[in-house]
């Protein structure tokens, strides 16, 4: 047990053959002005029963009856219930990494299963079994362009996700990349002509998100011809998966990054979320993590095994491509499911369902506001930026009093758009009633 419960009598004994008198004896090497000694509070001990009950308060406090409109990376879609059923089972809750793999088949052939999914998703090539998050994908996966390329430079979009580019900056500076970002044109899609210009021949690769941090979809074809034209590779990172049901995969692309949180994994405080990279074939060899391959054994029979590991806790540090360590495992086995149950239709139904209620959003959250649609010349999937006639942190806390938690405010990394532009999103979760709510309220 990691907690053992002492009594008075238990402690007595155990100071006296350590040979003090009391607690305070034992830790009086500790200096007087760093002892705790302030009564703290703490509230009597608790049953199970009655903490089960202040969980369930404090949760309706929180949360019971309030429709969110807040995406930008985190996604609310439905879970269904079959995922933890099966997550939860021994055999791949308490699981590690697969070293051995006869003992290990139906983890493999579920981290096999993942891949070839998400293969089939991106237009990929190769799928690794996985990283991360999205954002620790998109950063490695700039690193693996400098590898293959030999350049040392890369080029991101300024509307991949304001987060993403603070982790790729931690990264970069210790690996001494070059970053250099390129703004957004009026319509919410990265600036060609600048993006054009920014591209040199020390340049590994050109960083873009589609559908992008404001919602909007990138013409992917056109700023591959443009990267390729340079001898850059082009990398996709997608932050919104459930947007490929209906989104052309960006098979022009060198790499993609996906997070694929939207894949049945909840919502809980930036994770533990599912990060992907996928890749042509012959970038195979620069790829970081792990790759789960089918392998027959002396009889015949069909296998599955780590047929790649290119991280630093199998092979020597010097080449390794990575230091990408935790299994992610658990995390790609509910994507399996996930995809498992929705199926091709499924996915597409899902899609189409999400693009459906953001549309009807908009157009009625705008209406109701007075608000002005920004970046509104593109396509888009189920986010979009409003303009609102108030500020959008004071719109927000108005909102509260309604039970709304309205969308996201971007002055912090958009401070060109102002303070009253903000991120809205809507997906399958989202009613129309709920809606219809929203729009009433800053109408009010």
């Amino acid at each position: 047990m990691r907690y053992l419960p002492k009594s008075p009598a238990d402690r007595e004994e155990m100071l006296a053959e350590i040979g003090v008198k009391s607690i305070d004896e034992l830790f009086s090497t500790i200096p007087a002005e760093y002892q705790l000694k302030r009564d703290l509070n703490i509230p009597r001990q608790h049953g199970e029963s009655e903490i089960i009950d202040r969980f369930r308060a404090y949760a309706e406090n929180n949360a019971t009856g309030y429709a969110s409109f807040l995406g930008a990376g985190v996604y609310r879609h439905y879970k269904p219930v079959i995922i933890d059923s099966l997550v939860q089972r021994g055999e791949f809750l308490t699981s590690y990494t697969p070293y051995q793999p006869e003992i290990s088949q139906g983890t493999l052939q579920a981290m096999f299963e993942f891949q070839t999914m998400i293969c089939e998703l991106t237009g990929m090539e190769i799928a690794n079994a996985s990283m991360y998050d999205g954002s620790t994908g998109a950063a490695e996966a700039i690193m693996m362009a400098v590898r293959v390329t030999g350049r040392d430079g890369a080029v991101i979009a300024r509307t991949v996700h304001p987060e993403y580019r603070e982790v790729i900056t931690t990264y970069a500076q210790h690996q001494e990349i070059p970053v250099t970002e390129v703004s957004y044109a009026a319509n919410g899609r990265v600036d060609l002509a600048a993006l054009d210009a920014a591209i040199t021949q020390d340049t590994a690769c050109v960083l873009i998100q589609s559908p992008n941090f404001f919602g909007t979809i990138e013409d992917v074809t056109t700023i591959a011809e443009i990267a390729h034209a340079k001898g850059a590779l082009l990398i996709v990172s997608i932050a919104e998966a459930v947007s490929l049901g209906i989104v052309k995969p960006p098979v022009e692309a060198d790499i993609v990054s996906l997070e694929a949180q939207s894949y049945g994994v909840a919502v809980g405080y930036g994770g533990p979320y599912c990060g992907v990279i996928a890749c042509k074939e012959k970038f195979l060899r620069q790829m970081p993590g792990r790759l789960i391959g089918e392998a027959k054994d002396v009889n015949g029979k069909r296998g599955y095994v780590l047929t790649l590991s290119t991280r630093e806790q199998h092979i020597r540090r010097e080449k390794a491509t990575s230091n990408i360590c935790t299994n992610q495992a658990l995390v790609a086995l509910m994507t399996t499911i996930f995809l498992t149950i929705y199926g091709k239709e499924g996915m597409k139904e899902l899609a189409e369902h999400n693009l459906a209620k953001a549309h009807y959003a908009q157009q009625t959250i705008a209406k109701a506001a007075g608000a002005k649609v920004l970046f509104d010349g593109a396509p888009r999937f189920h986010e979009f930026v409003l303009e609102l006639p108030k500020n959008a942190e004071e719109t927000n806390a108005s909102l509260l009093g309604h039970k709304i938690i309205g969308g996201l405010p971007l002055a912090k990394w958009y401070p060109e758009l102002g303070p009253n532009a903000s991120l809205w999103c809507a997906t399958e979760l989202t009613t129309k009633i709920q809606i219809d709510a929203a729009a009433k309220g800053l109408a009010s």
